[in-house]
């Protein structure tokens, strides 16, 4: 039986602990983590008891060692309850939580879907449109830019990569979703978001065929900058780099078949490294799927990468480990 994720066992153990406790932990969790929080837990159907048991066993033993959490979010909690709940449910729970607050300006877009705010943002100026996607989180930014056309997607991105900053007065121009960011400060600072970072960051998230348009675009205008973004991007050779304590970390936290999938278009240290952090049987049943494995779509090898990559910044940003210092259709 193949162990279950970190999210999965985040998901248990929300459902196990009642409604008033799980909306409590939830007013700390961000947009993107109550969305992909409460996906999950709409998927938990009939959880056997001893999945329960250990899972709740589990975080117990964390806690014991945990340091104090402090993440500082108000909105964290719709998403994930109105996928969870639905809509009624939902907004029961919400005044209770949430006590009448009411997300506005930029905030307003982290509980949307993608979609949507594409849809209300795409006849912006590319520039305002750069100014809004990076406040928002970075994978949320590249789902946004996935609805976009090639030529509008390739254009937001070079002016993310040469933004070095938000003046007030830029901030107005986008009228009330941002009326948030300016609170009534006339004298605030200009923020330092954008530059090559954050364009780094969203491209992490494209697939192998966007980030290769848009890398291209980028050459065209600066190669220099092209290739500092490149060497800002953490891709999946990168795990090469992480230690053998980070590499087991990330190995619970990934399940067979992804790694299985995104091993085929790993490098022979890389997968070597991979099988050296596992027990003799484990790395052996590895190498035996492996082998067995017919050919796979590039896309598909890409797509499983990315979500462990996604995997690999959560325990980065958690402190858990450290990171060391890519990309048609076709088949490995």
């Amino acid at each position: 039986m193949t162990e279950n994720t970190g999210l999965q066992k985040a998901a248990i153990l929300m459902l196990a602990m009642g409604e008033t406790e799980a909306a409590e932990v939830m007013k700390f969790l961000g947009p993107r983590e109550v969305l992909k929080l409460g996906a999950a837990m709409a998927t938990m159907k009939n959880v056997p008891h001893e999945e329960v048991v250990g899972t709740l066993d589990n975080f117990r033993d964390m806690v014991k060692a945990a340091s104090t959490v402090g993440l500082d979010s108000d909105e964290y909690i719709r998403q994930v309850l109105t996928k969870a709940l639905g809509d009624d449910k939902a907004s029961v729970l919400l005044s209770r939580i949430l006590g009448g607050k009411d997300a506005s300006g930029i905030e307003s877009l982290k509980w949307m879907d993608s979609q949507s705010v594409a849809e209300l943002i795409r006849n912006e100026h590319p520039q305002i449109i750069a100014t809004i996607l990076v406040h928002l989180e970075r994978d949320q930014a590249c789902e946004i830019l996935g609805n976009f056309t090639d030529r509008l997607r390739n254009d937001v991105v070079l002016r993310i990569a040469t933004l070095d900053g938000v003046q007030p007065a830029a901030l107005r121009e986008l009228n009330d979703v941002l009326t948030k960011l300016l609170s009534g400060n006339e004298n605030i600072k200009k923020s330092t978001l954008g530059g090559v970072r954050a364009a780094a960051e969203i491209l992490n998230f494209m697939s192998g065929e966007q980030e290769s348009s848009v890398m291209d675009n980028i050459k065209n205008y600066d190669n220099d900058m092209a290739q500092k973004i490149m060497d800002e991007m953490f891709v999946f050779d990168n795990l090469i780099d992480i230690d053998d304590r980070g590499i087991q970390l990330l190995l619970r936290e990934v399940q067979s078949e992804m790694l299985i999938v995104a091993l085929k278009g790993a490098s022979q240290e890389l997968r070597d490294k991979i099988f050296r952090n596992m027990s003799a049987r484990a790395s052996e049943m590895m190498r035996e799927d492996l082998e067995s494995k017919g050919p796979v779509r590039l896309s598909e090898v890409e797509t499983q990468q990315k979500q462990i990559l996604q995997i690999v910044r959560r325990l980065a940003d958690e402190g858990q480990i450290v990171l060391g210092g890519k990309g048609e259709d076709s088949f490995v």
